[in-house]
């Protein structure tokens, strides 16, 4: 902040904002490079399907993703099949967020059934399950007969 004393004894005050203005750029800048960044999930091949819904973006739902090698994400977050029950209560049932659960196609139905188990003794009563959209050839055209 400057100030300078005018003249016929009064004081001139004047906030200088280009160093907030400066700030607020850089801030910007970081987060437009950030921000792609944070939306990025987890890599899981999943399972097609003709009928497909759009997850839904909201922040009253979480995803439960079961990888290829087995493993459990919270969200982001890596759980272990012990902690699972006390997690999915804590963070779905108590806080009543949606669940979906994403499985890669690799991944053995027992493990599956056995996630979806610990979900249901958690008190999660309904599990919304992510699939992708099937990808289908195009038909070729019919020939027309003579």
């Amino acid at each position: 902040m400057a100030m300078q004393v005018g003249g016929r004894g009064r004081m001139l005050a004047d906030v200088n904002v280009t160093p907030f203005v400066d700030v607020m750029l850089v801030l910007l800048i970081i987060f437009m490079v950030t921000a792609p960044m944070m939306t990025q999930g987890l890599q899981v091949d999943l399972p097609q399907t003709r009928a497909v819904s759009v997850l839904p973006k909201e922040s009253d739902s979480v995803v439960l993703t079961v990888k290829a090698d087995g493993a459990l994400f919270l969200d982001k977050y890596q759980v272990e099949l012990g902690d699972l029950e006390g997690q999915v209560r804590q963070l779905v049932t108590n806080q009543k967020k949606q669940l979906f659960l994403r499985a890669d196609k690799a991944v053995p139905y027992g493990t599956v059934v056995s996630v979806m188990g610990v979900v249901k003794s958690a008190g999660v009563d309904k599990l919304g399950v992510v699939a992708e959209e099937e990808k289908t050839a195009p038909a070729a055209p019919a020939a027309k007969k003579k």
